[in-house]
């Protein structure tokens, strides 16, 4: 399985594009099958070794999502391996994925983002710099990821356009608010350091994902906001706030860089309270 798989791999690389993210979480699911696998050979595989392995899976008590990822690893292995004519069939055809979680994404107030901004107090380079984070992030709405690769090249500071580099390696282009505009220009202008990049760490490199969380996760605290809340509670908190102010799902789609629908579907149950007010307030036996 071995060559197969590096032939996969250099395939995600240079044709699909994927990013390093990605490839890394197809090597560990194909890496797994390929240990259950032992000296079977792939040309042995069949339905019943597939449902073995899910069971085998099953038992390690993982949650149906990640089942999910590592049946999508297989079937887009085992496609790839019957497109080259690597194997006549595919095995993982008539193999169901298991019924999808859904859990509601957890999100602040209006009142409770203005906090956690608020928190930050912008007297030196770092306050800044956090201070711009937290901005950039609410306004745009854009992944951690996203966010710890922006260069200052991707922003017009006139226009109030940023440009994103998204899953796959897909640019879009998103507004941005005045508030973070205003925030990252004061930022720079304290900034010691020059760089491409525009959130740098305490050394001068590009800010990592793992600090932006610290970051997030300090003012978390610092502003007394509730248990359970994650970084990545500013992105559902931007996509719930538009849509309880009219926006419609499409263009929050656009917004938050979701290739399909159904992903943002989930933030409409979030706006029930909103739709009851609609409710109360226009149906005459209401």
């Amino acid at each position: 399985m071995e060559r197969f798989l590096e032939k996969f791999i250099r395939y995600l690389q240079i044709e699909k594009n994927y990013s390093s993210y990605t490839i890394l979480n197809y090597q560990l699911d194909l890496k797994d099958f390929e240990k259950f696998l032992g000296d079977t050979a792939l040309e042995k595989v069949d339905y019943l070794v597939l449902r073995k392995y899910l069971a085998r899976l099953k038992e390690r008590n993982l949650s149906n999502r990640t089942l999910n990822r590592h049946l999508s690893s297989l079937r887009s292995f085992f496609k790839f391996l019957v497109r080259e004519g690597y194997l006549k069939n595919n095995p993982i055809s008539s193999i169901l994925s298991p019924k999808q979680e859904r859990h509601l994404p957890v999100f602040l107030t209006e009142e409770e983002v203005v906090r956690l901004i608020e928190s930050v107090i912008p007297n030196d380079e770092r306050g800044l710099r956090d201070r711009a984070i937290l901005e950039t992030f609410y306004s745009t709405g854009m992944r951690i990821s996203e966010l710890a690769s922006l260069n200052i090249d991707d922003i017009d500071f006139i226009g109030g356009i940023v440009k994103v580099l998204g899953k796959g390696k897909k640019e879009r282009l998103a507004p941005i608010g005045e508030k973070a505009i205003s925030s990252i220009r004061s930022y720079l202008d304290k900034r010691k350091k020059s760089s491409a990049a525009i959130f740098l760490n305490k050394s001068g490199r590009r800010i990592t994902t793992r600090g932006i969380r610290n970051i997030i996760y300090k003012y978390i605290r610092l502003a007394g906001i509730k248990q359970g809340i994650s970084a990545h509670t500013l992105r559902h908190s931007f996509a719930t706030h538009l849509l309880n102010r009219g926006a419609d799902l499409r263009s929050v789609q656009e917004l938050l860089g979701h290739a399909h629908l159904s992903t943002t579907q989930i933030y409409t149950h979030l706006t029930t309270e909103r739709l009851k007010d609609i409710y109360d307030k226009t149906h005459p036996r209401a």
